[in-house]
Parts: C-alpha cells; sequence; structure tokens
C-alpha cells in the first residue's frame, strides 16, 4: 500500500492534515502494478504540493500485523498531528469459498478488518485529546447483504460498517467524526485482484465522485453514506424482501462458470 500523508481538497475545505491508506481498492496488493501506484503517489504528491500542501509517501504492507503500528510511528516522526484519517485500502477474492487460498483469505481480513482497527485505534487517542478530528472508512454495498462467492470480502464489509457507525456515536462527545463510504462498482484495480469480472460495466462511478460523496456525507456528520442513487435504492430496498431471496438472486449473479448449480 502508498499511503499519502497529506490533506488535498480537505485541507482546502478546513485547514487540516489527514493520512490516506492507499489511493485505491486493492492498493495493498504486492505484484506487478506496486510500481505504477508508487508512480502514482508520487505524482498525486506532486500535485499537492503545488497548492502548498506538505505530503509524505510511506510505503507499507498491510497484509503484516506490524505495518500499521510502523506507518503510525512514521508519521509521529515527521510532526504529522493527523486529523483526517482515511481507511482506505482493501482488497476482494471470487470464487467459491472451500477452494480458497485459506492464507489469501486471511489476508484479506487482515488489511480489510485488523489493520483498519489498528491504525484507527492508534490515531484516535491524540484526537480525542485535541477534541478535534475526523475518520472515513471505506465499506460497501456488499456490506447491506451477504454475497456468495466474495462471502469473505462482504463480511469484512460488514465489519468496517458496523465499527464505523458504533464509533460515529461514541465520539460524537468528543467532537470527532467518523463515517463509512460505500460504494457499488467503482473505477478502480479491484475486480481484476478480486479475480472476479464487473457486473457493472459502464456503470462504475469514478473514484473521484466517490471520493467527493465520502467526504461530504463525513463534513456532514453522516455516520454513513451509500455513493449513488442507485446504490442507495439497491441497498435499503432488499429489505422489502425475505433475506434468503436476496441471497440466492446474488448467488445467480456471482456463481462462476465452473461451479456445480
Amino acid at each position: 500500500m502508498e499511503g499519502e500523508v497529506g490533506a488535498g481538497d480537505w485541507r482546502q475545505r478546513r485547514n487540516r492534515q489527514g493520512l490516506g491508506r492507499g489511493a485505491g481498492s486493492g492498493w495493498c496488493q504486492s505484484g506487478p502494478h506496486r510500481p505504477q501506484r508508487r508512480a502514482l503517489a508520487v505524482d498525486r504528491a506532486g500535485a499537492f504540493r503545488q497548492h502548498r500542501v506538505r505530503t509524505e509517501i510511506f510505503v507499507a504492507d498491510l497484509r503484516q500485523p506490524a505495518a500499521p503500528e510502523a506507518l503510525y510511528e512514521f508519521a509521529q516522526e515527521k510532526g504529522l498531528p493527523i486529523d483526517l484519517l482515511v481507511n482506505n485500502a482493501g482488497f476482494g477474492h471470487y470464487g467459491e469459498f472451500h477452494k480458497a487460498d485459506v492464507h489469501r483469505l486471511l489476508e484479506m481480513i487482515q488489511v480489510n478488518c485488523s489493520a483498519v482497527l489498528h491504525l484507527t485505534r492508534l490515531f484516535l487517542p491524540a484526537m480525542v485529546a485535541r477534541r478535534s478530528g475526523d475518520v472515513l472508512m471505506v465499506a460497501s454495498t456488499a456490506a447491506f447483504q451477504a454475497v456468495p462467492y466474495i462471502s469473505t470480502y462482504a463480511a469484512s464489509k460488514v465489519f468496517d460498517l458496523y465499527l464505523a457507525e458504533g464509533l460515529a456515536e461514541e465520539l460524537r462527545p468528543y467532537g470527532i467524526r467518523v463515517s463509512a463510504l460505500c460504494p457499488g462498482t467503482t473505477a478502480s484495480e479491484f475486480h481484476e485482484i478480486a479475480g472476479h469480472p464487473s457486473h457493472s460495466k459502464g456503470r462504475e462511478q469514478s473514484a473521484e465522485i466517490v471520493a467527493r460523496n465520502g467526504l461530504k456525507a463525513l463534513a456532514a456528520g453522516k455516520s454513513y453514506v451509500i455513493s449513488g442513487l442507485a446504490n442507495y435504492l439497491g441497498a435499503h430496498g432488499e429489505r422489502l424482501v425475505p433475506r434468503r431471496f436476496v441471497t440466492r438472486v446474488a448467488a445467480k449473479m456471482f456463481r462462476p462458470p465452473e461451479s456445480k448449480s
């Protein structure tokens, strides 16, 4: 994951410093795309600096349990009082659960859940002491239902959503805002890394629109936001029908070609 320590548009809006884990779903994934991700982070850092925004880049593999502590220590050594924490790095896995690499599934839980909890816990005490700060956690519309064949990913996003909603109320008396951003299909490397085809080609939201929606909701004090009207209607409309029916429909949509029907 390439961590950008800076604030971008949020600093212009609130004159604050922020820390973002990754710049899109799957940034924590190692492999042939990692050099391109670092180059993108460097380009963005340069763009921020043109607006006199201090930006630092820290490279970490959030699959490693020690990575959050290393990232926290980096911010401390640089003297960066983080006012905005964006927990954004994550990845998924597509396929039948009993055939999946168990180590890959555990890495997913480490990145999508454990690292989110760890980093939030590390940076919150200073925010509480200042009685000011913001935390944005990227969940997913998958957090609103079970999704066969990406079951572990969907479950990990339930964790992120509930953690954000709970902390939003817990930390409100301290002047700290916490929000879960729940996007649908987003134009990113997510599907490539997860190993499954997108079912929403041509209907994806751009990462820029999703990020803007998340920051607006955070600034408005919302504990969660679903990015996009169609995604909002889909996530809440399923409450009108039995849960098992929703899961069966999702299974038909996501079932791999080689899977037994």
